[in-house]
């Protein structure tokens, strides 16, 4: 179910922007790292010199965009944004790097999906603030090196593992950024409320927040929807039972997990015995493509021990087979 994908969906730009904190006493969580990354800031302003480049990396939808902007924010930097997939040829990107002002910040979102020939444009512009381009053909092409003006790359990825070791290499600043506990998505939520005025309850928070799966992108879309039904069917307040009511006709047990996980566990439970099962069987059966099971669903149900990835395939956990004993109400 779309809704509690951690990527970012069509249309939600400006709601996401909306709610997005500005600043890193705004920002909520992750204390160890916005603490590491305030100091590098400070650090770095003081000196008058741009920021180190940064990677952060972790599931989608934690925050790694809006703590890019932060960044650039505090350091009274402009920020270009762009993503892997977006950058198709070297040129592309150098004409990108030739274009930033001295203690400009480049954001590259998906950078683990830049091609290996832009790859190695960056090098030398990570390095030494410099671009290697080739001039004329055959054998009378030659190497020239232009200076470009000091800058910060702030990259960003989900797949911290396919990165290549000579670009991770060059970040001099690596955080990663982790699931939200309850108490923080709590306090997300209250913070979202307060931005687009919504009256909501202790308990109604705590609901959602359980079943936000530690991803503020998950939190404030299921505040979105659940505010509808208040409105529509209630007195406008997000109460515990409007909550509870929205969530389940959500199909969104209290657990956090939606129909196609059920059906992904059941399936392994009662189909393959709790496996071992490989992704591909597992995706054919469920009619669903691999990197969407391996990407949206699989970090959720390893993270809360319904799931097990192994050298043999995926299997089933104890708790998985509770879930489906005679008698447990999953809403």
């Amino acid at each position: 179910m779309e809704i509690l994908s951690p990527k970012r969906l069509e249309g939600e730009d400006s709601f996401e922007r909306s709610l997005r904190p500005r600043s890193f006493s705004e920002f909520i969580g992750q204390k160890n790292v916005v603490s590491n990354l305030r100091v590098y800031v400070f650090a770095a302003s003081k000196r008058g010199e741009p920021l180190d480049h940064v990677l952060l990396h972790g599931p989608a939808g934690l925050g790694k965009t809006t703590l890019a902007m932060i960044i650039a924010r505090e350091m009274g930097a402009r920020i270009r944004v762009t993503s892997g997939p977006a950058v198709e040829r070297p040129g592309d990107l150098a004409s990108i790097l030739s274009s930033l002002e001295k203690g400009d910040v480049l954001f590259i979102d998906e950078i683990h999906r830049l091609h290996p020939s832009v790859e190695e444009v960056l090098y030398p512009a990570m390095e030494d603030f410099s671009l290697d381009i080739v001039v004329g053909k055959g054998t009378g092409a030659r190497d020239i090196r232009i200076k470009i003006a000091p800058f910060t790359l702030i990259g960003a990825t989900t797949r911290f593992a396919r990165l290549t070791p000579p670009l991770r290499s060059r970040f001099g600043i690596i955080e990663r950024i982790d699931f939200y506990p309850v108490e923080e998505m709590k306090a997300i939520i209250e913070r979202s409320c307060k931005i687009l005025h919504i009256e909501i309850d202790e308990e109604a928070k705590s609901e959602i927040a359980e079943r936000s799966r530690g991803t503020p992108r998950i939190a404030n879309r299921l505040l979105r929807r659940i505010r509808d039904f208040a409105e529509v069917e209630g007195n406008g307040k997000i109460t515990k039972e409007v909550a509870l009511n929205a969530l389940e006709r959500l199909r969104i047990d209290r657990h956090g997990l939606d129909e196609l996980e059920r059906k992904l566990l059941r399936i392994l439970v009662e189909d393959f015995g709790g496996g071992p099962v490989g992704l591909k069987t597992l995706a054919a059966a469920l009619k669903e493509e691999t990197e969407t099971i391996e990407e949206v669903h699989e970090p959720y149900l390893i993270q809360k021990g319904f799931l097990a990835r192994t050298s043999r395939g995926r299997m089933a956990t104890e708790k998985a087979y509770k879930l489906f004993s005679k008698g447990v109400s999953l809403f």
